[in-house]
């Protein structure tokens, strides 16, 4: 009996390139040496979801299938139009990948989704768009230090805070609109990341944005127990807070942004939806209330994959 083998990577590319040149399926398997059968079975076992075969996609697609111990998993047409959709939520690869693992549905690995992501991107598709950074990372540039009358370094912050095991602290920042008008004033729960966020009246305006953040706090005044925030011109009525609040802002080192990590990854959610150079005059309070609706029911991978509004319902009922 005849032994079998498997394809190799330079047969895969052999035919790969003559699939460019249109040659014949019976002309390429006499050039691989393997039946025609086999190239045909090949062809259409390993081609990507666009039905194109590339040599890449098909050496992986088979790596994947062996790795796979009792039955090939084969994706779908319908499984792949589900992931795309949920590309197109915003979800990363890896909350995708998490969910449909938690719930029993076939999926390929994080890394072979964003290798289809950047195929389809260099194909001229649009999925890379919905993806953090557009599969790019920038810096963002240092601004002037403007100090803060009475301000409470994150030095005096309770280690309680630093856990994130505590139920009650929060973090606060702003997106800014096009031209540096306008703003968006963002706070996150540290465990549960309930997201809650507003268009400021009055864009940066202090007064405006402390008076703000007491309306949105109010309804879970018993649950503040401390806000961290940067030193932005904004929170100089950080006083006002505190005292309405019964709670206590501290504020990050100058420069120190990872000190408030988890607010500034939200805001890098929230421009998935509001983009930089976007005029916050255009935008509608319902548009905003609808962003923070589809990030709070977002799964996410630090609460195993549950949603920051169960966590938040949960701890509030606890």
């Amino acid at each position: 009996m005849k032994k079998y083998n498997h394809l190799t990577k330079v047969q895969r590319y052999t035919i790969s390139v003559c699939l460019k040149e249109k040659m014949s399926l019976s002309g390429i398997a006499n050039l691989i040496k393997v039946s025609k059968s086999t190239v045909s079975r090949e062809i259409k076992r390993n081609s990507n979801m666009y039905r194109h075969y590339v040599a890449t996609d098909a050496q992986q697609f088979s790596e994947m299938r062996k790795s796979i111990p009792r039955r090939p998993r084969k994706l779908s047409k319908e499984d792949w139009q589900d992931i795309e959709q949920c590309l197109k939520r915003h979800w990363s690869p890896e909350t995708i990948a998490g969910v449909r693992k938690r719930d029993g549905k076939a999926c390929v690995s994080i890394e072979w989704m964003y290798h289809i992501i950047r195929r389809d991107k260099e194909r001229g598709g649009t999925l890379y768009t919905y993806l953090p950074h557009h599969l790019k990372h920038r810096r963002r540039p240092v601004g002037t230090h403007i100090p803060i009358k009475d301000r409470v370094s994150i030095d005096e912050r309770p280690a309680v805070v630093d856990a994130k095991t505590r139920f009650g602290d929060w973090e606060m920042d702003t997106i800014i609109g096009r031209d540096g008008k306008g703003a968006i004033v963002t706070l996150v729960e540290r465990t549960t990341k309930k997201l809650l966020m507003a268009k400021s009246p009055k864009g940066k305006n202090a007064k405006s944005v402390a008076r703000l953040v007491v309306q949105m706090l109010r309804p879970f005044e018993r649950h503040v127990l401390s806000i961290t925030t940067d030193n932005g011109s904004e929170f100089a009525d950080h006083k006002y807070i505190a005292h309405m609040l019964h709670t206590k802002v501290f504020f990050a080192h100058p420069y120190s942004s990872w000190e408030k990590g988890l607010i500034e990854n939200t805001n890098k959610l929230i421009r998935q939806y509001i983009p930089n150079g976007t005029d916050f005059h255009s935008l509608s309070d319902d548009f905003i209330l609808s962003v923070q609706t589809e990030l709070n029911l977002r799964p996410r991978k630090l609460l195993n994959f549950s949603t920051p509004k169960q966590e938040f319902l949960l701890s509030l009922r606890s």
